[in-house]
């Protein structure tokens, strides 16, 4: 009977003593695979993370083409959308920044496909056009839309030479400044001379193709 009551001893802790080992083999496992599950989440992210600032990096330079580097019209004329849109959101800030940005792309407008008479206007353009969008880039809002006012019939000048891939609208406002033009992508009226304060004022003069 004492024997079977120390077999029966022994047994039960081996037993206890394989149990508590498997339990802390198993905790350590689990622990092994949370490591690598949160190391794996931690590469994901790392990766995508990567990933979004190579897109970042990838507008950017989509961007910097889009202002005016390749020497084209339709690079002044992208940069011309782009701040009569600041224009209309009344964004003085934007303003400044892509008026330096169309002085760029106008100071690079290659004119070297024309004829003598187009090199001398489209000079006399040039030149006109990077003032007023110098000034942009340093005024404040008022002033910029003075000077804008002035940019777009140098941008519509241009055109008439240049010719434009899309189609184009010359739209107008009757109460700025005695009356003013501006071009658009879109019929819809944007008024870049009163932004918020009068955003549909104005009307579609004609087509530009």
């Amino acid at each position: 009977m004492s024997r079977l009551k120390s077999t029966l001893g022994i047994v039960a802790i081996a037993f206890m003593t394989l149990t508590a080992v498997s339990c802390k083999d198993s905790n350590k496992e689990q622990d092994r695979t949370d490591g690598n599950h949160s190391e794996m989440n931690s590469g994901e992210d790392h990766s995508k993370m990567n990933h979004d600032n190579g897109d970042g990096h990838h507008d950017g330079e989509k961007k910097e083409m889009a202002m005016g580097s390749d020497g084209s019209p339709q690079a002044v004329l992208n940069d011309y959308f782009n701040l009569k849109d600041a224009l209309v959101a009344d964004d003085n800030a934007k303003a400044k920044e892509l008026g330096a940005v169309i002085a760029l792309s106008f100071g690079n407008l290659d004119v070297s496909n024309y004829t003598d008479s187009q090199k001398t206007e489209l000079t006399d353009i040039i030149e006109d056009a990077v003032e007023h969008a110098e000034h942009i880039s340093e005024s404040d809002i008022d002033h910029q839309r003075e000077h804008f006012k002035v940019l777009s019939k140098d941008v519509t000048d241009m055109v008439a030479i240049t010719g434009t891939k899309n189609t184009l609208y010359q739209q107008f406002c009757p109460m700025y400044d005695g009356g003013s033009a501006w071009l658009s992508l879109s019929k819809d009226i944007k008024n870049p001379y009163y932004g918020s304060k009068m955003l549909n004022c104005g009307e579609v003069q004609k087509e530009i193709n």
